[in-house]
């Protein structure tokens, strides 16, 4: 236990030592209030003009988080960085000679960064929704209005577990600039193309960002997807425990 301590200060020291991934939680949060703060007040402006399906389907609260298709991205680049920076540096030759057992050492990275990711995505999520339902005038919704404190809840969950994937699969991959060239285009664009294509949207609903999302809705679409809020972020997290498992193997199998 006092071995497991001592690694979790040590990953706390080096996150806090990295001034990129404090800069990128704090982008995170400033972006994904910003945008919703505007489209919120966007959607307001232009209610009446909206199509009459739309409204009735309107979802106030999942429109305040309408920041975090950005927000998301950032939390992926601090996921990749947390774990990632090591490679780049040739540090990870030192902590894990320091830490061989190397379950430990990706145990006590993830623990620390998924913390501060937590924190960051909860406070993030409970503002962008204050703030946005403050702009959305008559069409807004409250805090204790059925299945909106879940949604917010949620979506600063959604946020973490984001980070969290990001950190499994940097830990496979190693080099940051490999792992953001690909976790950045598949979930700007990818996952997008993919949901929106007849072909291939059954299988969409069950990539990590669009079940997770489901998460955050309060208002039931008819968008599809065979599953209900939590369960969608149950399917989230067995991706991310999917990428956790399989950055661990790696780390056991390969030297540094």
């Amino acid at each position: 236990m006092a071995a497991t301590a001592a690694v979790v200060r040590s990953e706390w020291t080096k996150i806090r030592s990295v001034r990129s991934t404090g800069w990128t939680l704090s982008l995170a949060a400033v972006i994904t209030v910003g945008l919703g703060l505007l489209i919120s007040l966007l959607t307001n402006n232009e209610f009446t003009k909206m199509p009459l399906n739309e409204r009735i389907t309107f979802d106030p609260t999942y429109t305040s988080f309408a920041g975090m298709r950005i927000g998301q991205l950032l939390m992926i680049v601090f996921g990749v960085l947390v774990v990632s920076s090591e490679y780049s540096t040739g540090m990870i030759r030192s902590s894990l000679a320091a830490v061989p057992q190397r379950g430990r050492f990706l145990f006590g990275k993830i623990a620390v960064a998924t913390a501060l990711a937590l924190v960051v995505g909860e406070v993030t999520s409970f503002v962008s929704f204050f703030v946005g339902q403050a702009v959305l005038g008559s069409h807004r919704t409250g805090i204790g209005s059925p299945g909106v404190l879940r949604a917010v809840v949620g979506g600063g969950l959604y946020m973490t577990l984001m980070a969290v994937f990001a950190m499994g699969c940097a830990a496979m991959l190693r080099s940051p600039l490999l792992s953001l060239s690909i976790l950045m285009p598949f979930f700007f664009l990818i996952s997008n193309i993919l949901g929106g294509v007849s072909a291939t949207k059954k299988i969409a609903r069950y990539l990590p960002d669009q079940a997770g999302q489901k998460v955050m809705m309060v208002v039931t679409r008819n968008d599809g997807r065979p599953y209900g809020p939590w369960l969608g972020l149950l399917i989230m997290v067995a991706w991310v425990a999917a990428a956790l498992v399989g950055g661990y193997a790696l780390l056991r199998k390969r030297d540094a």
